[in-house]
């Protein structure tokens, strides 16, 4: 069958060996690659309730099959294993230039394995695997040592081919469960902790290095099928949006919504937004839009701190995310310091959201007097300084470092922690947006807003948000096509232009496998319950999918709130469709 390499290397860190296995021609049919295949792999070579920073827990690292080919979107990769954050699944896609160097390495999948002797840097290419000791890129920050990396163990320059590095920071050696894995500088996969387990491998880094590509079924018929689609996409109202202003634009968008979570989940709108926005950010930094291979959309913003203590401090962002994060949950409201913040975080290697949400948490604490360190809302500096403790594991910084649930049962206050199944939500609050309950409630990964980014038809009017009958039909709808996007592995932005119909013709060009809708929904519901199923298998009790005390509250101000019923009513219904019992427990 076409779309695949059919082979799946796997890696021993612990033996210094490797192999090359063959993906079978079913498992491709049944699993389409990507976040299919890898939960399958990690569904039978996980070992039942292994810990997270067990040797014997793998990480995998996949590809789809439209990656490295023309269509738009394409450059992603994902990254698979059990979390140290949450104890459950865990899935995290970054996109840049690294993801075609992965796929071009020729694997469909990376399965990695064991833990290292010493730090170590892994080479992998198409004949196989190189072991190299990482010296003193241990301990570097996560530019310099992708850097060094590619200086030290890079293929010589002029060869042909493509390369590509994945690296942890200081975070992921330390440990931190959220710690994530870097890419192109400033893209990063890992929520939910990737890194960490890298970390616990004593893993640095990985350099990919290959010059295969993908065999299509019908590749010119895709080509023009990429030429046509361009044509018609590239001046929607809604590409040109992401492009002219990128993920900032949902702080105004958020804020006018009253669902931008503020002062750690007690508003829903940041009086000064104005000074964080989209707006705020292309008049005070020199900003160019920046896309990923194959992505005309380029919601990226290279964006130059002009002026101030930051002045010449360059970044990609910041993101949406990370405005919410340290900008509403923390008050603070300048973007200079915002982007410093991020800078931080991606140098060091750790989640921007669940950073965010600590500081914040701490800044709680602190008011009650449950902690000894000197920080509060606006505090911009208290906060860095914070963010460099909770890498170093220093201090306070050491209970933030092992998650939100250690530090709320540290300090005494789970009653105000805002988690699901131990990760922090993204800035949708759902008080207002009550889609987007149903979706951190029974997200497999904890409280994501990715799985589904339901956030999209609620705010968009397909749906009302306070609306809770008939929202988990529609909220399966997103669910599962967003699911066969991760099994080719395509970007979230281009939702609104790849339905069910275009996604059946983009897998028949590349595979040839001849799927009409119902055949794409029915794959997605059972990839969607083998997830579930390695869930339930690593412990997961009823009682996870569900929203933490404090989101039941009223937010102050503007009254919005979602009741336990309401929840209730909608994983109901949500168990139901997808024919689970009403304890979410799938049947034989």
């Amino acid at each position: 069958m076409k779309g695949f390499y059919h082979r799946i290397l796997t890696v021993n860190l612990t033996e210094r060996t490797f192999g090359i296995e063959a993906l079978p021609d079913e498992a491709a049919k049944n699993y389409l690659g990507g976040k299919g295949l890898a939960t399958c792999l990690l569904f039978e070579r996980n070992p039942p309730g292994v810990d997270p920073f067990d040797p014997d827990n793998v990480v995998i690292f996949a590809t789809g099959p439209v990656t490295g080919s023309s269509v738009w979107g394409s450059c992603r990769y994902g990254v698979f294993t059990k979390s140290p954050q949450t104890r459950f699944y865990t899935e995290s896609y970054s996109g840049g230039r690294v993801p075609e160097a992965i796929d071009s390495t020729g694997f469909d999948a990376v399965v990695i394995q064991g833990k290292s002797r010493l730090p170590t840097v892994l080479g992998v290419f198409p004949e196989g695997v190189e072991f190299h000791d990482a010296g003193n890129i241990w301990g570097m920050d996560t530019h310099s040592a992708e850097d060094a990396v590619h200086e030290r163990f890079g293929r010589p320059s002029g060869g042909p081919g493509r390369s590509g590095a994945v690296v942890i920071g200081p975070a992921g050696e330390k440990l931190v469960r959220f710690a994530v894995i870097e890419n192109d500088y400033w893209r990063s996969a890992g929520r939910t902790g990737a890194g960490a387990v890298l970390g616990s491998k004593l893993l640095k880094a990985v350099l990919f290095h290959g010059d295969r590509k993908r065999p299509i079924y019908d590749s010119a018929a895709l080509r023009e099928y990429a030429k046509q689609f361009a044509g018609e996409v590239k001046e929607h109202p809604g590409v040109k949006a992401y492009k002219s202003m990128g993920t900032p634009q949902m702080v105004k968008v958020m804020n006018m919504a009253n669902a931008f979570p503020t002062r750690y989940w007690a508003e829903g709108r940041f009086d000064r937004w104005e000074k964080i926005s989209a707006e705020a950010l292309h008049s005070r930094f020199d900003v160019i839009p920046h896309a990923c291979l194959k992505c005309f959309m380029a919601c990226g913003r290279m964006s130059t701190v002009r002026e101030g203590r930051h002045a010449g401090l360059r970044i990609e962002g910041p993101e949406y995310e990370t405005i919410y994060a340290f900008g509403g949950l923390c008050l603070i409201d300048s973007l200079e310091e915002i982007a410093y913040l991020n800078d931080i975080c991606d140098r060091l290697g750790m989640d921007t959201i669940s950073a965010g949400n600590l500081c914040a948490f701490a800044i709680e604490a602190a008011r009650r007097n449950r902690i000894d360190y000197r920080i509060d809302y606006g505090d911009s500096d208290a906060v860095a300084r914070l963010l460099e403790m909770i890498s170093g594991r220093e201090g306070i910084g050491d209970i933030l470092a092992e998650g939100i649930r250690h530090a709320a049962a540290q300090w005494g206050l789970e009653d105000m922690a805002v988690h699901v199944k131990g990760l922090e939500p993204a800035g949708y609050d759902p008080r207002v947006l009550k889609g987007m309950g149903l979706g951190y409630a029974t997200s497999d990964r904890g409280a994501c807003h990715l799985r589904a980014t339901f956030y999209k038809p609620e705010l968009a009017g397909m749906i009302p948000p306070g609306q809770v009958e008939n929202k988990a039909e529609l909220f399966i709808d997103f669910e599962d096509r967003l699911t066969l996007f991760d099994t080719l592995i395509l970007c979230r932005f281009y939702r609104d232009f790849y339905p069910w119909d275009e996604i059946r013709q983009v897998i028949a060009m590349v595979t040839g496998m001849d799927l009409n809708e119902s055949d794409l929904r029915k794959k997605a519901a059972s990839i969607c319950t083998l997830v579930r199923r390695f869930n339930l298998r690593e412990g997961l009790q009823p009682g996870d999918d569900r929203l933490p005390a404090r989101l039941h509250r009223e937010l102050e101000k503007t009254g919005h709130r979602i009741t336990t019923d309401e929840l209730e009513y909608m994983l109901r219904d949500y168990y139901l469709l997808r024919g689970w019992d009403e304890q979410g427990i799938p049947g034989d």
